[in-house]
């Protein structure tokens, strides 16, 4: 008896030693409890965190799909949960039984007192009867359903902005929700993932009704028409799409280097050519040369050393009357722009001096504000540069101008234009240009492609490769700016492409261009610019780290107020004709 009494006593020791060990052990629950737990009447504190519960009251008489996946995209911190239990069917059809009795004897009560008839009874007597119909059937099976949120926030008046956005959406479509004041801690404790409805707050739904309440869909984006663009991520389906479909046919794509932008692009253009659309495009680093000798382009190389050459004093020749009163006026506020690029900035006096200047050069040549003047012979920089000799004030710009009429770059914007766009696809390369003269060239190019789109009114893309080239200076930025907002008018498509991000969305200009386009892809980005993307695009977290870890050629595909995460595929031939991947580029070559 007393040794047992030892060892019973010897045990508890052991017990009581193996107690205070286990007091100071770190265990999951001490990592993962908060700091901190306040419960106040509608919110609670939670560490640093203010959190609030909410139950859905009542809702609609009818239900669409995906109703509660506009709640589950929002932009703020929540949790939501869902119960379903399911209600024996032979139960429920007996209590269904039970309730029609109850209707059709107060409906009989009711006509012989000589009521007039209630439709809400009527109602209610034909839903009950639908859904007796469908559970005998076994088509549809009634459930109890709970549908609890939880936000959560930094600040307090952070969670009141987030509440009324919540109620707002939900409201908007019929759905009430509450507050879950005095049971916060209940609502947050059913909102956990561990599956305790501590509110019991039910409502009955059938199946179809409930299937509505399924929360997590795919995004889709096709249509019948259009050009395949590539495979959607979330469900693996085509993403079709016409860009003429939407409000105006822009788009942008913005990718660090070698994402796959100029390969998604050269895709996009040869599906599109075999429907008969026009492409031109300004290419700064011969990137699609392969692809213009595959289609049978024209293929317009821009240098010094050059025949090919663009006179910027051209007038547009316009079908519309009205509009070919004022090509002139057009034309000359262009020419300032392009000056501006070539003097750098003005003063006020100098830019009178110039606009004059430009008006008497092109009257030298008889070319008035009358359309009738506008076929004659147009002048060139050397006559701009006459004019300014023989006018007060101008011979300083006439000096800086010397350098594009008998300097250096002479010939290049000094000579009549001797070019056509009438291939239905053409390619302005403007690699051997020097750096000094890109800007110019890409300016004075667009302003061609721009008067013949006005001429002539066809479906058209013009591809804008390395934007951000002209985004660097004011006037070009506000000429790209302005063909992005009068694109849809003549049937165009403006495409800009940039990798340098920051600088284009850096610019007022550049983010002008995206609030313009209703089409944007937007590949693997660089840390340093993603936040840039994020804030400009409004992305989720996930889109975030989606962008910083995405593949080559793989992205988000914007169209309209819908985004899908999106994988660019080709076909074997189409990817030999638009690679530009050096190592496969000397394979194919047998190098």
């Amino acid at each position: 008896m007393f040794r047992k009494k030892q060892q019973d006593n010897h045990f508890a020791e052991i017990e009581e030693a193996q107690r205070v060990y286990r007091e100071g052990i770190t265990t999951l629950r001490d990592i993962i409890a908060p700091e901190a737990f306040e419960i106040n009447f509608n919110y609670l504190r939670l560490g640093n965190y203010h959190v609030r519960s909410f139950f859905v009251l009542t809702y609609p008489r009818y239900l669409y799909t995906e109703w509660l996946s506009p709640i589950i995209n929002f932009d703020i911190t929540m949790d939501t949960s869902l119960f379903i239990y399911p209600i024996d069917t032979a139960m429920i059809m007996k209590t269904l039984k039970n309730k029609v009795g109850q209707i059709e004897s107060r409906a009989t009560m009711e006509a012989q007192k000589g009521l007039p008839r209630d439709p809400q009874l009527e109602t209610a007597y034909q839903d009950i009867e639908a859904l007796r119909d469908l559970l005998s059937r076994g088509e549809s099976k009634l459930f109890h359903f709970a549908l609890y949120f939880t936000i959560y926030a930094k600040e307090k008046e952070e969670l009141d902005e987030a509440t009324k956005q919540l109620e707002s959406a939900l409201n908007s479509q019929l759905v009430y929700v509450k507050q879950a004041n005095l049971q916060q801690e209940q609502g947050f404790d059913s909102c956990l993932p561990l599956c305790k409805d501590k509110l019991k707050i039910l409502h009955n739904m059938d199946t179809s009704a409930l299937s509505t309440c399924f929360p997590f869909v795919s995004s889709e984006l096709s249509s019948n028409t259009g050009i395949l663009y590539g495979i959607n991520r979330h469900n693996n389906g085509l993403v079709l799409f016409d860009r003429f479909d939407l409000e105006n046919a822009n788009s942008v794509v913005l990718a660090k280097a070698g994402a796959g932008k100029s390969y998604s692009v050269k895709l996009e253009i040869l599906r599109s050519l075999m429907l008969g659309t026009e492409v031109i495009i300004i290419d700064p680093e011969n990137e699609y040369k392969k692809l213009c000798d595959a289609v049978g382009g024209s293929y317009l190389n821009l240098s010094l050393n050059s025949p090919k050459r663009i006179n910027p004093f051209d007038l547009p020749k316009l079908a519309n009357k009205e509009d070919s009163r004022d090509a002139l006026r057009s034309n000359v506020i262009t020419l300032h722009g392009l000056m501006k690029l070539i003097f750098g900035k003005l003063d006020a006096k100098q830019d009178d001096i110039l606009d004059k200047a430009l008006i008497e050069t092109y009257a030298s040549k008889g070319i008035t504000s009358d359309p009738s003047t506008h076929h004659l012979k147009p002048p060139t920089m050397e006559d701009l540069q006459r004019v300014l000799l023989s006018i007060t004030g101008g011979n300083e710009l006439a000096l800086m101008l010397r350098k594009f009429t008998s300097g250096s770059f002479a010939g290049l914007f000094n000579e009549q234009t001797n070019i056509n766009l009438d291939n239905p696809f053409v390619v302005f390369s403007i690699r051997d240009l020097e750096d000094e003269l890109r800007p110019i060239a890409m300016y004075i190019v667009l302003n061609y492609i721009w008067n013949k789109v006005k001429s002539e009114m066809t479906r058209r893309i013009l591809v804008v490769d390395e934007a951000w080239y002209l985004l660097k200076h004011e006037d070009s930025a506000q000429f790209l700016f302005s063909i992005a907002k009068r694109a849809r008018k003549y049937y165009l498509g403006l495409t800009t492409i940039s990798q340098d991000v920051e600088d284009f969305l850096g610019s007022p200009y550049g983010k002008a261009i995206v609030t313009n386009s209703s089409l944007s892809l937007l590949l693997k980005q660089h840390p340093a610019a993603v936040d840039m993307v994020v804030k400009t695009f409004n992305l989720t977290e996930a889109e975030k780290y989606f962008l910083l870890n995405a593949e080559v050629g793989e992205g988000l595909f914007f169209a309209g107020l819908n985004h899908v995460a999106i994988q660019m595929m080709a076909s074997y031939l189409e990817d030999q004709i638009v690679t530009t991947n050096p190592k496969q580029v000397l394979e194919m070559e047998g190098k």
